[in-house]
């Protein structure tokens, strides 16, 4: 036991009591696979709900920490300021209702050069109120903290990020992050990170940030989310509004997640090299569904569902050295083009440019294009070979600009089109006769072969 420890009377408990007790209060949550067991005999502390209880469970996390044994909170809330974590801090709260309220401060749990930081079971409320963001990004911020644990935490209600984690590894699993004016969750220079079976939504610019300051391998893991309702608050052309956001950051994957309602893209990397978004299903996005772009090179981006969206699949900038990708076994259904944009109104199914296949896909009710291939002098070595294309403005269309490079399309099945099955274009806009069949194909860089129009 802890007699020592600067707790009130109700919270010297006898070891028996408090192990079972909490036990009890745990199971109400049910088990979970990745739960570790609590020691008999680990301190509890207990709330006061109106008074400041900063001072008090900073001193119970030092001692515990120290010891490194756990710290227990029993039910209720806690009202506290900034708290410091230290190496070896667990925190293990009764799911749901362990509460910690944020009564105002420069940050509010934040740790630096702390390994093995655990937060279980909590509840974190950042009340709406602001905080120092030079010193601390989120409502949890992690600097420099190795085999960190976050586990059924929900973390709701923050001005800035829910969780903010820099140069950073471990995992983030099973929590509920909601209501943040910025990211439910953004890495920076992460060092080993897994985001797995998590909620977030009702987020004003993003749900999931893995960023780098320089671009580098990172390999993040961003797996089995549900994410829904991201808004674009902080403007722009894309930096924000994004189910999954990737700069810089290389062999990120982003995979079996669910993102639903996104202003802009569901999954969004930018300058981000070697990654994989494989098995997501997305619906009701106001952009580009799964997006590769500007500098990088290499995406896979196979066996995704995609509906309700302005575009389904880009893979561009070219002119950016964005190049090298494998587009294959994805279902895209249910486009919309954005009439009242003046220029950008998408309707489009996949667009390529470089260096790239596209196998296998099912596109249905695209009304611009089910594939574009290339934009202006930017296209190279394309091969679309083996998708079925139905309900659509145009099947195909593929760049005439005299500078672009080479594409093959083959064994693709066109239905009910209603501009043409195969058509060169400039820039969008439809040119010429439909290519589908041999006798209207242009020599040189085109091969148009064995498709089928119905």
């Amino acid at each position: 036991m802890m007699d020592r420890m600067p707790l009130d009377r109700r919270t010297l408990l006898s070891a028996g009591t408090a192990s079972a007790g909490f036990a009890a209060a745990l199971a109400i949550a049910g088990p979970r696979a990745h739960a570790e067991p609590i020691p008999a005999g680990a301190p509890v502390l207990e709330p006061d709900g109106s008074a400041d209880q900063t001072a008090q469970l900073q001193a119970a996390i030092d001692h515990a920490a120290e010891r490194g044994a756990p710290l227990m909170l029993a039910p209720g809330i806690f009202r506290v300021g900034a708290i410091a974590l230290r190496p070896n801090a667990r925190l293990i709260g009764a799911s749901g209702t362990s509460v910690l309220e944020f009564i105002g401060g420069a940050t509010f749990l934040a740790a630096r050069d702390a390994t093995n930081v655990s937060l279980e079971g909590l509840v974190i409320d950042g009340q709406g109120l602001g905080m120092d963001a030079r010193l601390a990004t989120g409502l949890i911020a992690l600097e420099a903290c190795d085999g960190f644990r976050l586990s059924r935490v929900d973390v709701r209600r923050g001005l800035l990020n829910g969780i903010a984690l820099k140069g950073s590894s471990g995992t983030v699993t099973d929590c509920t992050i909601r209501d943040m004016s910025q990211a439910g969750l953004f890495s920076l220079d992460a060092r080993g990170l897994t985001v797995a079976h998590n909620q977030v939504s009702d987020c004003a610019n993003n749900g999931i940030q893995i960023w780098r300051g320089e671009a580098g391998d990172d390999g993040s893991m961003v797996t089995a989310n549900r994410i829904e309702r991201i808004a674009a608050k902080g403007g722009g052309s894309g930096q924000n509004g994004n189910g999954v956001n990737v700069f810089r950051a290389d062999g990120v994957t982003v995979s079996g997640n669910r993102i639903v309602a996104c202003a802009y893209s569901a999954i969004r990397a930018n300058a981000a090299s070697n990654m994989q978004m494989v098995g997501n299903a997305c619906r009701k996005i106001g952009e580009v569904a799964l997006y590769a772009e500007f500098a990088f090179s290499g995406a896979l981006i196979t066996s995704n569902i995609i509906e309700d969206a302005a575009s389904g699949i880009s893979v561009t900038n070219f002119n950016e050295g964005g190049r090298l990708a494998v587009i294959s076994g994805n279902l895209v259904r249910g486009l919309f083009r954005r009439e009242a944009e003046p220029v950008d109104k998408r309707g489009v199914g996949i667009s390529v440019e470089a260096d790239s296949v596209v196998s296998g896909n099912v596109i249905e009710g695209a009304p611009t294009a089910g594939i574009i291939a290339g934009w202006g002098a930017y296209l190279r070595d394309v091969a679309i070979t083996g998708n079925l294309v139905r309900d659509a403005g145009v099947g195909i269309l593929v760049s005439a600009d005299p500078a672009a490079g080479a594409c093959l399309i083959s064994q693709n099945m066109i239905a009910g089109v209603r501009d043409g099955a195969i058509r060169s274009m400039d820039r969008g806009v439809p040119l010429g006769p439909d290519l589908v069949s041999t006798a209207a194909m242009p020599p040189g860089r085109l091969s148009i072969s064995g498709n089928l129009a119905v």
